[in-house]
C-alpha cells in the first residue's frame, strides 16, 4: 500500500509561482509513475501531468503545459509539480496519484492517492 502526501499549497496572487511536493510512505516511489490532478466543486478531476518511474518520460495537459512541469527526486522518495504564471483559475485541490505503469491519464486508472492540498490564487 503507497501513502501519498501531497504539500505545498496556499493562498498566492495572480502570477506568482508555487511548488507541490507529493511524499510517499514505503515502498519507494521509484517504483511508480505518479501523476498531478486537480479539481474545483462541481467539475471533474481534471489531469494535469505525469511522470514514469524512472523519470524519463513526462506528459503534461494541454491546459497547463506551458506553466507547469512536472519532476522527481527519487533521493527524497517525492515528485513535484512546479506551477508558474498562476491564474485564479488555478486555484483548485490538487491530488497526486501513483500506479505500476506509465500512460494513464484518467483518474479511475490510479491505485493510490493522496488527500489533496488546496490552491488559491486570488486576482
Amino acid at each position: 500500500q503507497v501513502q501519498l502526501v501531497e504539500s505545498g499549497g496556499g493562498l498566492v496572487q495572480a502570477g506568482d509561482s508555487l511548488r507541490l511536493s507529493c511524499a510517499a510512505s514505503e515502498p519507494t516511489l521509484s517504483n511508480y509513475a505518479v501523476a498531478w490532478f486537480r479539481q474545483t466543486p462541481g467539475k471533474e478531476r481534471e489531469f494535469l501531468a505525469l511522470i514514469s518511474a524512472g523519470g524519463g518520460s513526462k506528459r503534461h495537459g494541454d491546459s497547463v503545459k506551458f506553466r507547469f512541469a512536472i519532476s522527481r527526486d527519487s533521493s527524497k522518495n517525492t515528485v513535484y509539480l512546479q506551477m508558474n504564471s498562476l491564474k485564479p483559475e488555478d486555484s483548485a485541490v490538487y491530488y497526486c496519484a501513483a500506479r505500476r505503469t506509465f500512460g494513464a491519464y484518467g483518474r479511475d486508472e490510479y491505485d493510490y492517492w493522496g488527500p489533496g492540498t488546496q490552491v488559491t490564487v486570488s486576482s
